[in-house]
């Protein structure tokens, strides 16, 4: 039929790696009533760190909407590269990025771009976990506080590591201008359209990762993994074979 029509005529795809669509696993999937888990970062030491209080802000709509979260405090986390893996604070990162189901970041904007405290947060993270991808498929709401006027540079920045991480990004975000006018003395967040946005974002992160959440293993199914798996599979039946 493919030689046939020139239209579906692919000859460099693997038939045997090629999968149709699973429509019914995707619109239909076996869901848990376990409460989403959610990994919050923030990206500052100070101790008045408003992408901190920001942070703590998100964390109890998160929890208004019936999830569990985490924080981690990025004070004592080496540079990357500077320690090892069995760092104590690298090994309870990546032991908090297992656990969850989708992730926060809130980095201040620094000279045009994320701060150092939260690329070495993400630095810490590896692609690849004890054979085991530990964000692949996760979901991510990527949010931002400015010391002046709006500025969207690090949330962008913050999307392409997301990409590059596997992580399923949702499309909302938040950019907080003059975030010190933002807080109050006690570090909560007062009224403003700015805090409704982070309602929102919040709002649509739990919604895609009860939407994504039981299927992430099944969306990040690759075509070109199952092929390099298939032939690493064969290369060492046939080692064995000649043995």
């Amino acid at each position: 039929m493919r030689k046939d029509n020139p239209l579906l005529d692919t000859p460099q795809i693997d038939d045997d790696c090629f999968h149709a669509t699973d429509v019914e696993r995707l619109a239909d999937p076996i869901r848990t009533t376990t409460p989403p888990k959610f990994l919050i970062l923030y990206g500052s030491l100070r101790e008045r760190s408003y992408s901190r209080l920001m942070s703590e802000e998100a964390g109890r709509i998160l929890r208004r909407f019936g999830a569990e979260t985490r924080s981690f405090n990025p004070s004592g986390l080496p540079l990357p590269d500077a320690a090892g893996a069995d760092h104590p604070k690298v090994a309870e990162l990546r032991e908090l990025v297992t656990w969850c189901d989708g992730m926060v970041w809130v980095s201040p904007e620094r000279h045009g771009a994320m701060s150092s405290v939260m690329k070495a947060q993400i630095d810490w993270i590896p692609l690849s976990l004890g054979g085991v991808r530990p964000t692949q498929g996760k979901t991510l709401a990527v949010m931002q506080v400015c010391g002046g006027s709006q500025s969207f540079n690090t949330v962008n920045q913050l999307r392409i590591l997301g990409r590059w991480m596997r992580l399923l990004t949702i499309p909302n975000q938040s950019s907080v201008p003059k975030a010190f006018r933002e807080f109050d003395e006690s570090g909560r967040m007062t009224p403003s359209p700015f805090y409704d946005r982070v309602v929102d974002v919040m709002e649509e992160l739990v919604r895609f990762t009860w939407l994504t959440r039981e299927i992430r293993d099944h969306l990040v199914d690759r075509y070109s993994e199952r092929k390099e798996s298939a032939a690493e599979l064969s290369k060492r039946v046939n080692l064995k074979q000649s043995i």
